[in-house]
């Protein structure tokens, strides 16, 4: 066992862990946030995506230990005081969670290229979302939520909000 300090969503958690523990299995587990899924296990699919010190990563392939002393953002997060972030609210007019097992993950995935690109193109949309599944949607409206987020779709005229 390990003593680790992880800040997630700004509050500080100290836990003891098992040296082989993911970061994926402590959020989940052990600190009770259970909006990041396990989907493959092999970082393959992106369900489990969170922002660790500002860079998304597959939280099934790091080690909690490995996490010690980072910030994280999950998508807990992404609310404040009940009100959905800007991207959230896009994904809910536009339809984009069908089943909602890969939106966690694809929300954090979002917020990180977002941050890097604040109005993406279609195709960097595309290119940034490349690692996180969804079986559901078929990615289009994930993409226009995406576009809608960013204002892009008001811009052309393509969407007005009241």
């Amino acid at each position: 066992m390990k003593r680790i300090e992880l800040t997630i969503n700004g509050d500080l958690y100290r836990r003891d862990v098992h040296e082989h523990r993911t970061l994926l299995h402590v959020l989940r587990e052990e600190i009770g946030l259970t909006g990041t899924k396990e989907g493959c296990g092999a970082g393959e699919c992106g369900a489990c995506t969170v922002i660790v010190d500002g860079l998304a990563l597959n939280s099934c392939l790091v080690l909690a230990v490995e996490a010690d002393g980072t910030e994280i953002e999950t998508v807990e997060g992404e609310s404040k005081d009940g009100e959905l972030s800007g991207v959230q609210q896009a994904f809910d007019r536009h339809h984009a969670v069908q089943c909602g097992f890969c939106t966690p993950g694809m929300l954090m995935t979002i917020k990180d290229l977002l941050r890097r690109k604040p109005k993406p193109s279609r195709a960097e949309i595309i290119e940034g979302i490349e690692g996180n599944f969804c079986r559901c949607t078929g990615y289009e409206q994930i993409i226009e939520a995406v576009l809608d987020a960013t204002g892009q779709l008001e811009e052309k005229g393509e969407i007005k909000h009241a």
